[in-house]
Order: C-alpha cells, then sequence, then structure tokens
C-alpha cells in the first residue's frame, strides 16, 4: 500500500461518531448543531428542488451564489470582491483542498497551527507538500511571532491559518493577526485562511478577515462554509474568496475535484446570503446560551473548562479537573462506560500534542447538553 494511504488515519469525528452510535451514546464529539437553520431557506431549497435547475451547475458556481457571496462579504467584512473572486466548492473542506493542490507544489513546506482541523496535513502530503507544525500551548493559544518565524525555510510556500479557531474556540487579536500578516508580505507566502466559523462569533465579538489587513488581498485564499453559517452542515456547499488570479487557479483545481455542488441548494445558499441577516444575531445569541449551559453544567460537575470566544465548541482541561488519565483514554472510557462522545484533542496533532485535553460541541438543543453534562459527570466519577 502506498504509505500515504497508511498514513491516512479514519477522521476522529468519524470514529467517534460510530462509538457513539455504536454505544448508543449522547454525540458531543462530531461539530454538528441540532438547531439554528432558518425554516425560509429550506423552503427556497424546496422551491429550488421543484422549480429550478437539477442539472450540472457551472463549475465556479451559480453566477447568483457568486455574487451574494461577494455582496456578503463587502457588507459584512468591507471587502472589495465581485463573482470573478468566488469559486463554489462542495463544502469548505474541499475548498481547503482546491487551495492546497493549486499552491502547494511537491517538496513545498505548508505551516499549520496545531492543534488543528485533521483535514489539512492529509491534503498538504497528498499534494505532494510537507506539513510543519507551529505548536499552540494552552491556555491562551497564542501565535507567537518568535515560533512562527521559527517555522519558515526558503521551502516555505504556504500558511494554512484558522479563524476563530477549531478546535480551541479561540478568535485571535488584532496583534497575532498583524503578525501573521507582517510575517507572510515578508516571506512572499500564501495564506490559506479556513474562516467557516466567521459569524458563530460569541459575546459580541467582532471578526477581521485577514485578506483585510495591508498586502495580504492579493496573497489570501479564504475558505467560506454555509453549512456553518445556516447550520446546515450536510448541504456541502463551501466556497473560496481570493484575488481574480488566486480563485481562476483554486477552481482549476476544483474542477477535477467535485466540478460542481447541487444547484439547488446554490440557489438556496444565494437566497440566505443575500436576505438572511436578520437571521445572524438570533443565531449567536442561541450558541451563546448553549455554551453557557454545557460550560455552567460541567463547571458544576468539576470540569475546568476553557474559555469559547467562537466556534461550536469548548475544550476541558482533564489534568486540572482532576482526571489522570490521557484525552485518548477517557474519550474512549467515556463513550463506553459513560454513554458520552467527545474528541481528544491529541487527534489535532502529530507533533507536541497536548494530551490532557478533550474537545466538546455545545450547538445542541436544551435536552441533549443536559444529558451530555449528566454523562460527563458519571465519567467523572469513573475515572477519578
Amino acid at each position: 500500500m502506498n504509505p500515504l494511504y497508511e498514513q491516512m488515519k479514519t477522521s476522529v469525528f468519524e470514529r467517534m461518531s460510530l462509538a457513539a452510535a455504536g454505544h448508543g451514546a449522547i454525540n458531543l464529539g462530531q461539530g454538528f448543531p441540532d438547531f439554528g437553520w432558518p425554516p425560509e431557506i429550506l423552503e427556497a431549497a424546496a422551491r429550488a428542488v421543484v422549480d429550478g435547475s437539477n442539472q450540472y451547475a457551472p463549475s465556479r458556481g451559480l453566477p447568483a451564489l457568486r455574487e451574494a457571496v461577494a455582496s456578503h462579504y463587502n457588507r459584512h467584512q468591507g471587502l472589495n470582491l465581485s463573482a470573478e473572486n468566488i469559486c463554489i466548492t462542495s463544502g469548505a473542506t474541499e475548498a481547503l483542498a482546491a487551495a492546497i493542490l493549486a499552491t502547494v507544489e511537491p517538496g513545498d513546506e505548508a505551516i499549520i497551527f496545531t492543534p488543528a482541523y485533521d483535514a489539512y496535513v492529509p491534503l498538504i502530503r497528498r499534494g505532494g507538500g510537507i506539513p510543519v507544525e507551529v505548536a499552540l500551548a494552552p491556555p491562551g493559544w497564542r501565535i507567537e511571532r518568535a515560533a512562527l518565524e521559527a517555522a519558515i525555510s526558503p521551502r516555505t510556500r504556504a500558511i494554512i491559518f484558522n479563524n476563530p479557531h477549531n478546535p480551541t474556540g479561540r478568535l485571535y487579536d488584532q496583534d497575532e493577526l498583524a503578525t501573521l500578516a507582517e510575517i507572510a508580505v515578508a516571506h512572499d507566502l500564501i495564506v490559506i485562511s479556513d474562516e467557516v466559523w466567521e459569524h458563530i462569533l460569541l459575546d459580541g465579538q467582532q471578526f477581521t478577515p485577514i485578506a483585510s489587513l495591508a498586502g495580504m488581498a492579493g496573497r489570501t485564499l479564504k475558505c467560506g462554509s454555509a453549512g456553518k453559517t445556516f447550520s446546515l452542515t450536510g448541504w456541502k456547499i463551501g466556497w473560496l474568496a481570493a484575488s481574480a488570479e488566486l480563485a481562476t487557479l483554486a477552481a482549476r483545481a476544483h474542477q477535477f475535484l467535485t466540478f460542481a455542488s447541487a444547484p439547488n441548494l446554490q440557489a438556496a445558499v444565494a437566497f440566505g446570503m443575500n436576505d438572511g441577516d436578520a437571521w445572524l444575531q438570533p443565531m449567536r445569541d442561541r450558541f451563546s446560551r448553549a455554551r453557557d449551559r454545557m460550560t455552567q453544567g460541567l463547571e458544576a460537575a468539576a470540569f475546568a473548562v476553557l474559555p469559547s470566544a467562537s466556534t461550536y465548541f469548548l475544550c476541558v482541561d482533564l489534568a486540572a479537573s482532576g482526571i489522570a488519565l490521557d484525552d485518548e483514554s477517557f474519550a474512549q472510557r467515556a463513550v463506553a462506560e459513560a454513554g458520552v462522545a467527545v474528541v481528544p484533542l491529541s487527534a489535532f496533532a502529530e507533533q507536541d500534542a497536548p494530551h490532557h485535553m478533550i474537545r466538546l460541541c455545545f450547538a445542541k438543543r436544551d435536552e441533549t447538553i443536559d444529558a451530555g453534562v449528566e454523562a460527563m459527570a458519571k465519567a467523572r466519577k469513573l475515572m477519578t
């Protein structure tokens, strides 16, 4: 077997979700919500199935959706985009794949910040690149200039940057963004910016796209997701936003990955991007309440919970909670013995991985959160 395929382990999300199903456990591992989608966008999708096209869409996406995405970012983030800057993909992971395949040549190095979404490393390797990890240290998970500069070599081509950050729930501050931008410009690097959580902002936080910083518009490939914005992860509608030159380059890779996504879902997302601004704040408020409910429940059960400013996720420090087990052992026992699936953070890095942290998804209904917290309390009693 090709050694690259041997390195591709089953995703930790798939592994823990299968374990949850096998044990009849509450699934707080995989990051999908069980609430939050606006009924208006479902109705738009249904109309598009019945009344619209069900044949191949243009590879770069329906013109209406490309225009809607560009207009949405111009309106919300002050960017200066048009349809030629947009390529619609089958979810943001495919957008990442297209961006990596378009920009990383065999032998190039691509920097990632760990813990990192587990698709980055295999995609870099399948493109012939070499992943270089820069470890972020808990509990702050900050990007440090010295660590980033130390990871750069003459072979460095790209930085893959995830903001807001999965799995930690961090929203990077202006100093960290400036550091990244200055280094990218100084070393002539491409930044592939995974910004799928850009609208899941809690506590009144504000998001700054890396492409808006000086010198970054022409070297950034921004990845976005309708699945995250509208809580419709199964639709798998994502996109790339970049300079016309980089967007065209990524579109050439995209056409040989999935070619195009479902036109009726694209049409519904275009409706949401154009007419759904009023949906965003109620969605954020609901996720904030869910995070607070889970945090309060876990803390009442004596778990040490790290802050979460964005995403669907929060992290628990097992060691600070008085649990001596490593994250993988805790996760395996929790799903089998206590009936709750969580994700071990060590799965998000190959080097210098934290082995005392787990990630939980709080994007759940109250009853799911309460049952999950009760199961976590049971797991704590079993393991301390």
